[in-house]
């Protein structure tokens, strides 16, 4: 009896200690980082039979545990995913939206400093000082797209090295996580009954890590080894073989990085907004947050460019001269070229162009042409919208958008694939290109005026100079208007040697005639609108085609001036400022949207790590009242050794 009393309370004895040591390490590691709360199961030991009972032999330690609860761990990574993309988000956008603020600002006033001093030329037309400070204006707002577009590429840069950075964080906790399963497979812990937990922590811990990066899911089998999938179920950790990310540039944009896959003898591309997490909302900004608002800013800076080429080759110099742009030619081959980019696996040769030809109608969207063996197919890549271009050799291609497709050399082979970019590289090269203050072309070359007899609200008007040069030299001309018989309307040209034309029928709601007519060379064109008919039926309205230049003459700068106030972009529905107005407020707006889903991602993310605290974590008032509890254990353990061992002493004393 005496001995079992002795086994009895040594395995008391050893439990308290067992308890108290599991106890300190709770207390210990109440500060440590992705600790999980420790706790000793304790079991009574098999009773020894004695006649018709079983007396208790004491007590024993089964296992040290993790108070781990699965659901709220997985909650806790989910959120910490989300909170992730959150905060990623709203960093990057908020940014943007800095850049936009100050940069796009800049731009504003810049626009509305160049409307200012072209209104001032056309008030003063012979003053060579406005001219000159319009043309400084000028250069100032080219300067304010190239430093924009400067912040963008910035931004692009930075993102950039922000995704190399999570790849090769999220790499080096592959292989640190298929180091663990290697431990906990092959080591020590594979021969024992208990769980590793300090190094099943450790696990967590890095998947924690990993999951503010993207998405993150487990599995684990029956040995404790864990298999780690992220994003849309791709492998990251195998068992004891980790998967590492690289980062390799874009195909065919350099400049887009791409993520792959490296296994030991693999080596596969993901999309990187498919992985979720911060990594997912790196790749979202880049791709089409930044994107949108840059390619909406180089459709501005090519829609201010092409208007004010436009106006200026509507009019006359100083020297009398057609007016030279006043900006770079949205057309030039440098910038037609840098629409285009081949992918890098074509296997043809074809070198290809992109023509602007409406700036109107021209999208902020990026498209992919692919050649199917027959037809070159153009796939919006906004809305996956497929459009038949043509065969190769067919071309120049209209896309109805604002822009074609040209073929310049080469041919393509079955499969080629080109990323088409509409507006590339707009704000990037926009310069100021005129080089003295008296080469604005404040004049207009040529004025009509209504004959004094005319009675209807019918107008002409000059809607579009291709040659105001020649046109002044072929002036003047008269433009009889007539309806005969009634219904029918037609008009005749008398031009400066007093012959006058066959009458040419035309429809008198609103209808853009060349001047002079086909077959001859078109050196404007004119718009009849309203119904012009004399005071009888058959009696004309006539307009007078005149002479119009002088250096007192601001008729063009006028006319450029009101481009200001007309929707030019978007399909005429924006004026340039409308379209710059939309674009900031649009940034602002996202950067505000993403602070409130950052801040309720942090909200939810708190109560799920608290969820999971309460359960997992040390809580240093209950290991304090466990401490007191063990210890008297342990001494009450101590008490019946003690008295298992008078009673020894007084067995032996009766043998003496």
């Amino acid at each position: 009896m005496s001995v079992n009393l002795y086994q009895t309370g040594v395995s008391g004895l050893l439990a308290a200690q067992q308890q108290l040591a599991t106890t300190g390490h709770n207390i210990s590691n109440v500060n440590t980082e992705g600790y999980t709360r420790q706790r000793a199961e304790q079991n009574a030991s098999m009773g020894i039979s004695n006649g018709n009972n079983y007396i208790g032999s004491g007590t024993y330690i089964q296992d040290i545990s993790r108070v781990f609860n699965e659901f709220s761990y997985k909650e806790q990574l989910n959120s910490q995913s989300n909170l992730g993309y959150a905060n990623a988000s709203f960093e990057k956008l908020d940014q943007l939206n800095e850049v936009m603020s100050f940069s796009g600002a800049g731009v504003m006033t810049s626009i509305d400093l160049l409307y200012q001093a072209v209104n001032g030329i056309a008030d003063n037309p012979s003053d060579t000082g406005l001219r000159n400070i319009a043309l400084s204006q000028a250069n100032t707002l080219a300067s304010d797209f190239r430093s924009l577009n400067e912040n963008f590429d910035q931004l692009e840069k930075s993102v950039n090295g922000e995704i190399e950075n999570i790849a090769n964080s999220i790499s080096d906790i592959s292989v640190q996580l298929a180091k663990i399963n290697e431990q906990i497979m092959f080591g020590d812990a594979s021969t024992q009954a208990g769980q590793p937990n300090d190094l099943l922590d450790k696990r967590d811990q890095l998947i924690n890590e990993l999951g503010q990066y993207t998405k993150v899911q487990t599995v684990t089998d029956t040995n404790g080894v864990m298999t780690v999938m992220v994003g849309q179920g791709s492998t990251l950790v195998a068992g004891i073989t980790p998967i590492t990310l690289s980062v390799a540039a874009g195909d065919p944009d350099p400049l887009q990085t791409e993520l792959k896959f490296v296994g030991p003898n693999s080596l596969v591309a993901i999309q990187g907004e498919s992985l979720g997490g911060a990594l997912a909302a790196k790749f979202e900004f880049r791709d089409v947050h930044l994107a949108q608002v840059k390619s909406e800013m180089n459709r501005l800076s090519m829609g201010i460019a092409s208007t004010f080429n436009d106006s200026q080759a509507n009019g006359l110099n100083m020297s009398q001269q057609q007016g030279a742009n006043l900006f770079t030619d949205i057309n030039n081959t440098q910038l037609q070229q840098g629409r285009v980019l081949a992918s890098s696996g074509n296997a043809g040769n074809l070198q290809a162009r992109v023509n602007i030809t409406d700036i109107s109608q021209l999208p902020t969207d990026e498209f992919e042409i692919r050649y199917d063996g027959a037809n070159y197919m153009m796939t919006n890549l906004s809305d996956s919208s497929v459009v038949t271009l043509g065969a190769p050799g067919s071309g120049p291609f209209n896309t109805g958008l604002g822009f074609e497709f040209i073929e310049d050399s080469g041919t393509p082979t079955t499969g080629d694939t080109f990323s088409i970019r509409p507006t590339e590289n707009g704000a990037a090269l926009m310069e100021a290109t005129l080089n003295q203050g008296e080469g604005f072309a404040a004049s207009s070359a040529i004025a009509i005026t209504p004959a004094d007899n005319n009675v209807s609200a019918g107008k002409v008007e000059i809607v579009n100079m291709l040659d105001p040069v020649a046109a002044r030299a072929a002036m003047p001309i008269r433009v009889d208007i007539l309806e005969n018989p009634p219904g029918s309307f037609s008009y005749t040209l008398t031009d400066s040697s007093n012959v006058t034309s066959a009458p040419i029928a035309y429809t008198p709601t609103s209808q853009t005639l060349d001047i002079p007519p086909s077959p001859a060379t078109t050196l404007f064109q004119i718009e009849i609108t309203g119904m012009p008919s004399g005071s009888a039926l058959h009696s004309p309205e006539q307009f007078f085609i005149d002479d119009a230049y002088g250096l007192g003459n601001g008729a063009n700068a006028v006319d450029m001036g009101l481009t200001q106030e007309q929707s030019i972009l978007a399909g005429g529905k924006d004026t340039f400022n409308q379209s710059l107005a939309t674009s900031t407020s649009e940034v602002g707006s996202k950067a505000s949207s993403s602070a409130f889903v950052a801040d309720t991602s942090q909200a939810l993310f708190t109560q799920a790590f608290n969820r999971n605290q309460s359960t997992s974590g040390v809580s240093l008032d209950e290991e304090a009242a466990n401490l007191l509890k063990f210890q008297q254990a342990y001494q009450a353990a101590s008490q019946i050794i003690s008295v298992a061992n008078t009673i020894f002493d007084t067995l032996l004393a009766a043998a003496r």
